[in-house]
């Protein structure tokens, strides 16, 4: 069972050294974001291919120091006649717009974008980071699940007490954390498709986890050690045949752009601080035992984690970090309505973290290395701050 399983997951690994187990290369998902003083750039030979209409409403919001950062519509403005006009979203075709999104963003965004993802390792050379980006918008549709219904009988509780066991296996093995996000959506989408018993839900666990692995990692554990993590509850055999068959099921389709790729994306735009982007990172990990985020796009999720720690946070705001701010959150895609839902949410989740028995996100995020943001002691009011700044 997954209880018995995770009684052995302090068991270290015999065939590979711990370092060993690390990625060679740097992984851009650990970084925390820029340090370096925010700075306008502005290329003038780009301006010119910008029509007027959305460059005038982008310089609405960019000037404004009060807009709530969850309003993707730009504040009234007066018209040559003097009348207040009317405010009129950015992208108001939602994702299928995005084809023309490049006309409706100034080169300043697009410049920022650049940087954000050579900046985060995710390139090497910025030509195409543009055109990566408009993929990384238009793809996610294709991660979320249209409902969070899960079999009958399967429950929320059992699937958390899954996710966090998995949540234990991964940091022991220092895997990647896009193994981690890759994993639980390969779960999320087996549990729907694959026929399985509940005396089987933690060898499915474990698959996904090993399949995220071979898709993110340089270096692999055993199956045998695997075997070992569930207390050899399921052979060899029993692990690849499992293996084959939610291979089949998905088709092998195992593209997935993670949520934490669009958090970091947005804090390095909004210069936000390594406090803000670790709590980020903890508040967004806090979604994965919550079955009914799996409805929401990435870029909706991280936004709404991202949000919601520097509401908790309360850091003192500056000028050029309110406008930076701005700019991160005009490429967020989704309803304030939409981003509340979530926040309330992971606020929930949070309060409640150190006192449920799937707490290994909780003490994770609780070490010097993450600066305890997960013992941050206004987690505990998330909810009521939440309600008051809304």
């Amino acid at each position: 069972s997954v209880q018995d399983g995770s009684s052995n997951n302090a068991k270290t690994l015999s065939s590979l050294q711990v370092d060993e187990r690390r990625a060679p290369l740097k992984s851009w998902a650990n970084a925390c974001g820029p340090k370096e003083c925010w700075q306008s750039v502005v290329d003038e030979s780009r301006m010119a291919l910008i029509k007027m209409e959305p460059e005038r409403r982008w310089v609405c919001i960019w000037s404004s120091a009060c807009v709530s950062p969850l309003m993707l519509s730009s504040p009234p403005f007066c018209g040559a006649d003097g009348c207040m006009e009317e405010s009129v979203f950015l992208y108001p075709h939602g994702l299928q717009g995005l084809h023309s999104l490049q006309a409706l963003v100034p080169s300043l965004l697009r410049r920022e974008v650049e940087m954000a993802l050579e900046k985060l390792d995710l390139i090497f050379d910025h030509t195409y980071a543009w055109e990566l980006f408009l993929d990384m918008m238009e793809s996610q549709k294709h991660h979320t699940l249209s409902n969070a219904d899960l079999p009958q009988h399967f429950t929320d509780a059992t699937r958390a007490i899954l996710v966090d066991w998995l949540i234990q296996v991964h940091e022991m093995m220092h895997f990647q954390d896009e193994t981690l996000y890759l994993a639980i959506h390969l779960l999320n989408r087996s549990l729907r498709q694959v026929k399985v018993t509940t005396a089987n839900l933690q060898l499915l666990g474990i698959v996904c986890l090993f399949i995220a692995a071979k898709k993110e990692e340089c270096l692999l554990p055993e199956v045998s050690e695997l075997c070992s993590l569930m207390d050899h509850t399921y052979t060899k055999h029993q692990l690849l045949r499992m293996e084959r068959k939610v291979l089949s099921v998905l088709k092998f389709d195992l593209s997935y752009c993670p949520p934490l790729h669009f958090l970091l994306l947005f804090a390095s735009i909004a210069r936000c601080s390594d406090k803000v982007v670790w709590m980020g990172r903890y508040l967004l990990e806090l979604s994965l035992f919550e079955g009914q985020c799996v409805v929401f796009l990435p870029s909706q999720l991280a936004g709404a984690a991202l949000c919601l720690a520097r509401q908790v946070l309360q850091e003192p705001p500056t000028p050029e970090g309110e406008a930076a701010w701005c700019l991160a959150f005009s490429i967020h895609i989704g309803s304030e309505m939409v981003l509340l839902s979530i926040m309330r949410i992971l606020a929930s989740a949070a309060a409640k973290a150190q006192t449920q028995d799937t707490c290994a996100t909780f003490i994770k995020f609780s070490s010097p290395e993450t600066m305890h943001v997960s013992r941050h002691p206004a987690l505990n009011i998330a909810t009521g701050v939440l309600d008051v700044w809304s």
